[in-house]
C-alpha cells in the first residue's frame, strides 16, 4: 500500500496544518464477483444503538474503474471477520455532548485552537481572512472551530443534535469509544457492515447511485466546489438516520461524514483510515462514497466532514 493517499483527487483537507501558513501545526464497485446474500429485513438497533452482525467471510475491496489505484482498494479478496456489534448510526452531537459533560474531554481542535471548515459555509469576512491549504483551497483553517462550533465562533448546534459530530480527530473518536465501553471498528469490519450483505456492489444498496431517481445518500450535487444544488435535501451534514438503512440496518455509510477506523493506512504509517465519503464528495473529483473506497488522515486531524461510529465484539 502507499504511505499516504495520493494528493490528487482528494476533497479532504491535508494533515492538520500542512502547507497552511499562519496556523498551529498538528503533526509531522463493480468488477468483483457479485454474490448478494439474503439478509431479510434490516436489523433493528438495540437499546445501545448497535446492531448485531454474525460475521463470517466476505469479499472486501474492488477493482473498480471509478476508483483510485493509489488508494489500494483492490485486489478483491476474501476476508473473515468475527461476530460483532456496530452502531447503526454515526455518533451524534447529542451523544458526544454527553461524553464531554461526563468526562471533561477536550478535543484536539479545541486544544489546538482551530479546525478545517468548508469555505462555502463561512461568512464572507471569515472566509476571506482564513488561511487555506494550497492544494485544497476550499478548506479554511478557522480559529475556534470545534465540534460544538462547527463553523467557528458564533456558530452552534441548534437543530443539529441528531447530526453526526464533526471536528473530531481519531484520538477524540477513540476516547469516546473507550468511554462508551466500545472501540472503533477495524477497516474490514467497517466494510463488511457497510456492504449490508451485498458483495461486489458499488454502493450499499447496489450499483446505481440514484436508483430510479431516488436519492440514497448525502453527497455533493452540482458542480464541486462552487455549486451544490442540495437536491438530496442536505447542503451540509444530514441527521444520522436520514435515508434508508442498508441490509444490515446501518444508516449513512455512504456520504454524510467520513468515519474513522481503527487501522493505520499502511504498516509504519502514522495515518489512520477513514471510510464512507462525505457530503462534500462528488463524482467529478472524489467519488469515495463507494463502499470499497478508502482514504486516510493523521490521527490528530479534524474537519467539518469527519466523524465516526463505534463497534464491540460479541
Amino acid at each position: 500500500m502507499p504511505d499516504e493517499p495520493p494528493p490528487s483527487a482528494r476533497c479532504c483537507p491535508p494533515p492538520g496544518g500542512e502547507s497552511v501558513p499562519g496556523v498551529r501545526s498538528r503533526s509531522p464497485g463493480s468488477g468483483g464477483p457479485v454474490r448478494p446474500r439474503s439478509v431479510g429485513a434490516p436489523a433493528r438497533p438495540g437499546p445501545d444503538g448497535m446492531v448485531d452482525l454474525p460475521g463470517g467471510e466476505f469479499l472486501m475491496g474492488a477493482q473498480d474503474a471509478e476508483g483510485f489505484p493509489g488508494d489500494a482498494e483492490g485486489p478483491v479478496r476474501a476476508v473473515r471477520v468475527a461476530p460483532l456489534r456496530i452502531d447503526a448510526y454515526a455518533v451524534t452531537n447529542a451523544r458526544f455532548a454527553a461524553f464531554v459533560a461526563d468526562s471533561g474531554h477536550v478535543t484536539d481542535a479545541e486544544r489546538l485552537g482551530w479546525s478545517y471548515v468548508f469555505a462555502g459555509f463561512l461568512p464572507g469576512a471569515l472566509r476571506r481572512d482564513a488561511p487555506r491549504p494550497e492544494r485544497t483551497p476550499w478548506w479554511c483553517a478557522v480559529p475556534g472551530a470545534a465540534w460544538n462550533r462547527p463553523e467557528g465562533p458564533g456558530s452552534g448546534l441548534d437543530g443539529r443534535a441528531d447530526h453526526p459530530v464533526v471536528h473530531v480527530s481519531w484520538y477524540d473518536a477513540a476516547a469516546y469509544a473507550a468511554w462508551a465501553g466500545a472501540r472503533l471498528p477495524t477497516e474490514a469490519e467497517w466494510e463488511y457492515a457497510a456492504r449490508g450483505g451485498l458483495e461486489g456492489r458499488r454502493y450499499p444498496w447496489g450499483d446505481e447511485l440514484d436508483p430510479g431517481g431516488e436519492y440514497r445518500c448525502n453527497i455533493w450535487r452540482g458542480t464541486f466546489p462552487t455549486r451544490n444544488t442540495a437536491a438530496d435535501g442536505h447542503r451540509g451534514t444530514a441527521p444520522v438516520d436520514a435515508f434508508a438503512p442498508n441490509g444490515f440496518g446501518l444508516y449513512n455509510v455512504s456520504g454524510n461524514v467520513w468515519e474513522w477506523c481503527a487501522d493505520r493506512w499502511a504498516a509504519g504509517s502514522a495515518e489512520r483510515v477513514v471510510r464512507g465519503g462525505s457530503h462534500l464528495c462528488h463524482a467529478s473529483y472524489c467519488n469515495r462514497y463507494r463502499v470499497a473506497a478508502r482514504s486516510a488522515n493523521t490521527p490528530d486531524s479534524s474537519s467539518g466532514h469527519t466523524g465516526f461510529r463505534c463497534a464491540r465484539g460479541r
